[in-house]
């Protein structure tokens, strides 16, 4: 991201629901209900940017997310798109710029009906609110925003191949390197043709961290999923990694991948067992191929 506006900000406190309701009057735009709290001079977001924010949403008195928590205090990061409906929060980011924090609303009854009369939580109640409280902390174009990503994926792929060839020397494992730098070993050829572009795969796979921990499972009951899983190989439909590593086999062809970050989940968490920026370590069989 670009020019990194102070990460400080992030400190930047939110409104209590008490004074969402009470502390003035709404202004509105284009259907938005919105509140300036904080408002500092600057060069305000447009669709298109990537914003660091936090932001809590309130129904009553219920708090039904916050994104510090959710997000291990860190802002969070996120693009803006265009509304998909008059009066939609994310409208209002339009109106702000680093250091800025409103509260934006929108009615019970406004969200019912672009669920078209879907079944609400009790709590949200007809003729009341849903509240926004959002803290800007930081705006960035897409440019700037490709130039931090490309960078930190450079570094943080040196980082990894470091941690692969000290894991793998370690444990003592002769693997063969990719020009993408994912690792991997063979324990089975399998037969046939190789799996291409676009072929239906399944497979039997073991995912685990580099301390041996299984995160996921479709041999291991507890995981609750013992089919094979099945995927169209090289359509973006697994991580690059898994996409890359099938397609090196064949039918009844056995591999461990050593996966880098960067051709995983990357920055992103898929759950409490895989950190972000996680290596990640895959047992695979194929089981089957459709040509």
């Amino acid at each position: 991201m670009k020019r990194i506006l102070p990460i400080a900000l992030a400190g930047l406190a939110l409104m209590s629901i008490s004074s969402c309701k009470n502390g003035g009057s709404f202004q509105k735009k284009d259907g938005l209900e919105y509140k300036l709290v904080v408002d500092k001079p600057g060069q305000t977001a447009k669709v298109g940017d990537f914003v660091e924010i936090n932001i809590r949403m309130l129904a009553g008195n219920s708090v039904m997310a916050d994104s510090r928590k959710l997000n291990g205090g860190k802002p969070l990061e996120m693009p803006i798109q265009p509304s998909q409906f008059r009066g939609e929060w994310t409208q209002g980011l339009t109106l702000m710029s680093p250091g800025d924090s409103a509260v934006f609303r929108m009615s019970v009854d406004t969200l019912k009906k672009m669920l078209n009369g879907q079944q609400l939580p009790p709590f949200m109640k007809p003729g009341t609110y849903i509240y926004y409280q959002v803290s800007m902390v930081a705006i960035k174009s897409q440019e700037d925003y490709k130039k931090e990503m490309d960078g930190k994926a450079m570094q943080q792929k040196d980082v990894d191949d470091k941690l692969l060839q000290d894991y793998l020397a370690k444990n003592n494992i002769k693997a063969t390197k990719t020009a993408s730098g994912m690792y991997y070993t063979v324990q089975a050829e399998g037969k046939g043709d190789m799996v291409k572009l676009g072929d239906t795969v399944s497979i039997n796979y073991v995912g685990k961290t580099m301390d041996g921990k299984v995160f996921d499972s479709n041999t291991d009951p507890s995981k609750g999923h013992m089919k094979p899983l099945t995927f169209a190989a090289g359509m973006h439909q697994m991580i690059p990694g898994m996409d890359e590593g099938v397609m090196m086999l064949k039918k009844g062809g056995k591999a461990t991948l050593y996966i880098p970050s960067g051709l995983g989940y990357a920055e992103r968490s898929p759950g409490p067992g895989v950190p972000a920026n996680s290596i990640l370590i895959f047992d695979v069989d194929v089981t089957d191929v459709k040509h």
